[in-house]
């Protein structure tokens, strides 16, 4: 069984065991569905026949009971109305009763039954013939033979139909007890059917789950043993594979992973040593760095000397340039008043315009007038005509051409007036002009001077420009040469003090662990001889490239 186990991958031993659990759970549902299906089947069987049959014949019976004290009523009754009074009822019960034996009939199934059902008929029969017999003498009115046949005929006839149906009534009964019986027993054995079934599923279970959850903890505690083993830093340890699947993948992956280990140590071992002679080579990389220093101090000499000539130029400009503001301040002033005199010619002008529309307007008056005026002018004409020596409307006529006439003599005065305003307006107007003239000119004269002065600060500019191509060459060969210095510091300040310290602190490391490689010496001879290198510079010569390296650090701190 182990050997089977473990020739399984994890996953298809889950899946058999699920596998194994799921069946024993789909066969105790099937059980518990076929029991399920033989008791409801029970049941059915049991509301279909014997329950059926045991409520029609319990309607039967209170049926017969209360026919009987019908009967009975209506024989021993001094009242003569109760026969046609129950004569319906009668009718009704008769037809109930035979409605019933018929449904009865239909569900009668043992030759047991059959025999007591035909009894009852022939009981019923003398139990109809006796009842008939009572109410056709009660009808003739023989009150006492009727008594006499109730007592002789009706009532043994009703006994024994009585006793016929109580008989159906307890056989039915007896049935539903049986089949009662045989349901509980029934489902008594499939209680215990599926607790059987149920706990054989829950020990196969089990044992499946037992055997898996084994078959997976024991690798892995092994596993994990070979683990905490190279945690503590002893890589010597191995575990013995014996399978195929997922987890023995996993032994074989942490075994690789010790003696990967432990190649890996050997290798750091070798590697601190190679970090120490590594530690000599920034010695000789710092003897480049002080080559270099001394170029970039040329370097800074020449840009000095540059810078001097670029600030003189500078100063020139700069010189040029104020007066080259003052100028264009004074044209500034000049171009104010061009301006506001501009602004009162275009108030002038406007005011010209604003005349010459009055204008046009009393033109159009004057026009209106005349118009009027020959009107009524005409009309005098014709007055004058027919009024003969009666003229009176001729003189209300004259008197109003006289008033147009002196209303348009009126117009032409302010015409007149406006006339020479507009005349008035328009020479001052020119005069502005004139002004604006000679301001234009002032500002002309202005801009000369200040186009002078700028092809000074142009000229200026040219000279500062080939200063400050001196400096952007002299720059950029100091920018060269101080990203490679900075490169060479940072590796000589940074790479020194931390392979020395990495180197000793790896090499305290790597002894804790144990492995199956020998250790080797490191080579302390190569590693005094690369130490003793920097002791040899003078002293006076790293004094010197410290203060250069302090007054360069506010200008360079970017590098």
């Amino acid at each position: 069984m182990t050997a089977f186990f473990n020739r399984l991958s994890v996953g298809q031993r889950l899946g058999l065991g699920f596998a194994l659990v799921l069946c024993l759970a789909l066969f105790t549902t099937a059980i518990a569905f076929f029991q399920l299906s033989q008791v409801a089947a029970e049941t059915e069987a049991l509301m279909k026949e014997p329950l059926t049959t045991e409520r029609l014949v319990s309607d039967w019976y209170r049926n017969i009971h209360t026919g009987i004290r019908r009967t009975s009523a209506i024989a021993k009754s001094s009242d003569e109305s109760l026969t046609p009074f129950f004569a319906a009822d009668q009718a009704e019960s008769t037809r109930t009763s035979a409605i019933l034996q018929k449904e009865i009939e239909e569900h009668m199934q043992s030759d047991k039954e059959k025999a007591l059902l035909k009894e009852i008929g022939e009981v019923r029969q003398s139990y109809v013939n006796g009842r008939a017999k009572v109410v056709a003498l009660k009808k003739e009115g023989k009150t006492d033979e009727a008594n006499q046949a109730l007592e002789q005929i009706f009532i043994p006839a009703s006994v024994g139909y009585v006793k016929k149906i109580e008989e159906m009534l307890l056989l039915q009964r007896a049935q539903i007890d049986q089949a009662s019986q045989e349901m509980q027993h029934s489902s008594q054995q499939s209680r215990l059917l599926l607790m059987i079934l149920s706990a054989i599923a829950v020990a196969l279970s089990a044992l499946c789950a037992w055997l898996i959850t084994s078959s997976i903890t024991k690798p892995l505690h092994e596993a994990t043993g070979l683990a905490e083993q190279l945690a503590r830093g002893d890589l010597t340890g191995q575990v013995k594979v014996t399978r195929d699947d997922e987890i023995g993948l996993l032994m074989k992956a942490i075994n690789g992973i010790s003696s990967g280990l432990s190649e890996v140590i050997a290798e750091v071992r070798s590697g601190t040593e190679s970090i120490n002679v590594a530690a000599g080579e920034i010695a000789s990389g710092n003897a480049d760095l002080s080559a270099r220093t001394e170029s970039q101090a040329s370097s800074l000499e020449e840009t000095a000397s540059s810078m001097e000539e670029l600030t003189a130029t500078v100063r020139q400009n700069a010189d040029n340039a104020q007066q080259a503001n003052q100028y264009v301040v004074s044209a500034s002033s000049v171009a104010v008043k061009g301006g506001e005199v501009v602004h009162q010619v275009v108030e002038t002008m406007g005011s010209i315009k604003a005349s010459s529309n009055k204008i046009v307007d009393i033109i159009s008056v004057i026009d209106g007038i005349a118009f009027q005026t020959n009107i009524l002018a005409l009309n005098a004409a014709v007055e004058a005509a027919r009024a003969g020596e009666q003229g009176r409307g001729f003189a209300v006529v004259a008197s109003e051409v006289r008033n147009l006439a002196q209303r348009s003599a009126s117009a032409a005065k302010e015409i007149k007036t406006l006339i020479d305003d507009s005349v008035g307006k328009v020479e001052h107007g020119s005069k502005l002009v004139d002004v604006a003239g000679t301001t234009m000119q002032d500002i002309v004269g202005s801009v000369a001077r200040v186009a002078t002065i700028m092809a000074e600060i142009s000229a200026a500019s040219r000279e500062q420009s080939a200063g400050i191509e001196q400096v952007n060459l002299a720059v950029t060969q100091m920018d060269e040469m101080t990203q490679q210095n900075a490169a060479l510091v940072e590796q000589a300040a940074a790479a020194a003090e931390s392979m020395r310290d990495q180197a000793g602190k790896l090499s305290h490391v790597v002894a804790q662990f144990k492995t199956t490689h020998p250790s080797s010496a490191a080579p302390a001879g190569s590693l005094k001889s690369h130490a003793s290198r920097p002791a040899t510079r003078p002293a006076t010569r790293q004094i010197s490239q410290s203060a250069r390296k302090s007054a360069s650090d506010q200008s360079w701190e970017e590098f």
